[in-house]
């Protein structure tokens, strides 16, 4: 009997691990697959690359989102489908508080729920969190491996350009009024597909967490007149790894204690 793919991503169960790292760029997944013992690439169509390996014996996959919530969204619904039920973020954002440098590490605590997606799943009032038991991991890979990171709250957003030209937009003043808020409020960066994985994962009762590359800060920027980089996505990488290692081993652990 023909094994049912899913529409989207084109994996059925069996396919893909209980613990999956979603990356945004398809380009990006090889190279996180290369940290998996003997990982093999199951398919890609569309934005939706995936390949599987094995991390402590457990099966383990990664596959991107692409950009947004739309499509993380739908990679999400469809990789739960399939049997996962813990998913780590990695990817990259701008910054917020003009005292984070690029190449920092934010692990986000919760998300601004500037976006659309999400609000097809539960009212705007719901909180968008991630799971505090892979916010410990992460938490802990990060210190363990001695990566600069922060821990709080992010916005996310569904125009890219909106945030970055925000004068070219016939909203541009509301815009412009909220970014002030959220870095009043003391959101650390900006990123697009956080917030509706809280969600998703919220409402299909799985746990999801984000650990993001701080690749450039603007405001920073604008205080000292003096552009910085970075675009190295290994830090970040590492952390969800050795996070994803914490994860499984305490898994183990409450399994045989049971």
């Amino acid at each position: 009997m023909e094994k049912e793919l899913m529409h989207h991503i084109k994996c059925g169960v069996g396919d893909v691990g209980r613990y999956v790292i979603l990356p945004g760029d398809p380009g990006r997944v090889e190279k996180i697959a290369a940290y998996l013992d003997n990982a093999e690439h199951v398919t890609t169509y569309r934005e939706y690359n995936t390949w599987t390996g094995y991390l402590e014996g457990v099966k383990v996959s990664v596959c991107s989102t692409g950009i947004g919530g739309p499509s993380a969204s739908i990679a999400v619904e469809e990789l739960i489908k399939c049997g996962a039920d813990t998913f780590i973020r990695v990817g990259t954002c701008g910054g917020m508080d003009p005292t984070l440098i690029p190449g920092d590490l934010i692990v986000a605590t919760g998300a601004i729920r500037k976006e659309g997606t999400g609000r097809e799943y539960v009212p705007i009032e719901y909180p968008a969190v991630a799971n505090y038991e892979l916010l410990t991991a992460l938490d802990q890979a990060a210190t363990n491996l001695g990566k600069t990171h922060h821990m709080g709250v992010v916005e996310c957003k569904d125009s890219y350009y909106g945030q970055h030209d925000p004068d070219s937009m016939p909203t541009g003043d509301e815009l412009k009024g909220k970014w002030k808020a959220w870095k009043m409020a003391g959101a650390l960066g900006s990123e697009m597909e956080s917030a509706t994985l809280f969600i998703v994962a919220a409402a299909r009762r799985v746990r999801a967490a984000t650990v993001l590359l701080l690749c450039r800060n603007r405001e920073r920027e604008a205080l000292y007149n003096k552009t910085e980089t970075s675009w190295d996505t290994a830090p970040a990488i590492e952390t969800a790894i050795e996070a994803l290692r914490i994860t499984i081993r305490k898994d183990k652990e409450k399994e045989n204690n049971a």
